[in-house]
């Protein structure tokens, strides 16, 4: 399969940002050992790939919230299912399928940057003055010629790390100027690259699914260190458009998740532990814990304090005896009942009282004991 209509893609919106800057005034000679007007149009070609993958940027957003989301159901599975490997990924599958959830497309942003990246590189390695095939993919010789001995304090975009003397002889290029260039290139490159990872796991957390969670240690550490050994076949305008997108990268990303940011607790109720809005979410949580705390606590005071009120004498009444004197007040009225059908008087009619309130504290002498009981019987003599 032919990738030529990339090539002639990446260099038409190469060629009209140029072409925009030098409308401008921007010079197309070096100025401080660069030529802005070139390395302008291969940032400003980061931007229109990126505002063009903004919309896939969003679903990207969207779906890691999903996955985030479904951690809990996964990590149930994982109980469910232990040492069975394969029921579990069908199980695990099966989830994402019913929630609509795709764990590829956290990963479709950088797939779709791959053709622009390869485009770029072929159309950038082809910049050498004795390339006779000047005007392929659309450009003018004159266009081919400026954008050969376009340079980055010194070093030509078309240079790479690992460039032989022979290679930077018609480029009137020092090897080891392009080298030291290169080099730092390829550190902020790789700096970049791991942060912009960094960045969104520490934002969505780790996934409790084996194949994510693999799959953010690869995008956290794997790809960086893999730059390490490809950085240097990397033409130097690779690289600047590599660090730009990295950085639009970082700045969306901080954009998008402070603005949406994610979840604190997941559908289970569970926060999210290795999220900084989890450990806001928990310190929400203890505050309104207190506060509840403190509520209830206030209000046990305020029933105590009723309590206490409703129990206490109003002033000139007889004193009320509570504990265990209530049985014997009980014996005392039975008591008094008995004197009087002896005498052969019925019984006044008493109200109903209660015992427990009338029984006299221990070690208390009774109170009026004619009161409960009804004249004593006379004793014979």
């Amino acid at each position: 399969m032919s990738l030529d209509w990339i090539y002639y893609a990446i260099s038409w919106i190469l060629l009209r940002w140029h072409g925009v800057w030098d409308a401008i005034g921007v010079p197309d000679r070096p100025v401080l050992g660069t030529t802005w007007s070139w390395i302008l149009a291969i940032f400003f070609l980061v931007v229109t790939v990126r505002v063009i993958l903004f919309p896939i940027f969003v679903k990207q957003i969207k779906s890691q919230r999903a996955m985030q989301a479904l951690q809990p159901k996964v990590k149930e599975l994982q109980e469910k299912h232990k040492g069975d490997r394969e029921t579990l990924q069908k199980e695990i599958m099966e989830l994402y399928r019913s929630e609509k959830a795709n764990p590829l497309m956290g990963c479709l942003p950088m797939f779709l940057q791959i053709p622009v990246f390869l485009g770029l590189f072929h159309v950038l390695k082809r910049l050498n003055p004795n390339n006779q095939a000047k005007e392929l993919y659309g450009w003018t010789a004159a266009q081919f010629d400026s954008a050969s001995h376009a340079t980055l304090f010194t070093a030509p975009i078309s240079g790479r790390f690992g460039s032989s003397a022979a290679e930077l002889a018609p480029l009137s290029a020092s090897v080891v100027t392009v080298k030291i260039i290169a080099a730092i290139l390829v550190v902020i490159m790789i700096l970049t690259t791991y942060l912009t990872s960094r960045q969104m796991i520490l934002k969505t957390g780790w996934a409790e699914d084996p194949q994510q969670r693999m799959l953010q240690r690869i995008m956290l550490y794997g790809i960086p260190a893999s730059l390490l050994i490809s950085g240097a076949i990397f033409p130097i305008g690779v690289i600047i458009y590599w660090v730009t997108n990295n950085l639009f990268t970082l700045g969306q990303q901080q954009w998008v998740l402070r603005k949406f940011p994610p979840p604190a607790i997941s559908t289970a109720g569970t926060v999210n532990r290795y999220s900084e809005a989890g450990e806001k979410a928990r310190a929400a949580a203890a505050a309104r814990e207190s506060q509840a705390q403190q509520k209830s606590g206030g209000l046990l005071s305020r029933l105590t304090d009723a309590a206490k009120s409703a129990a206490a004498p109003t002033p000139g009444a007889a004193p009320k005896a509570v504990g265990k004197g209530a049985a014997g007040g009980s014996a005392r009225a039975g008591s008094a009942r008995q004197g009087a059908k002896s005498n052969g008087k019925q019984p006044e009619a008493k109200p109903t009282v209660d015992g427990k309130a009338l029984a006299p504290k221990p070690g208390a002498k009774p109170v009026n004991p004619k009161k409960a009981g009804g004249r004593r019987p006379a004793k014979r003599k």
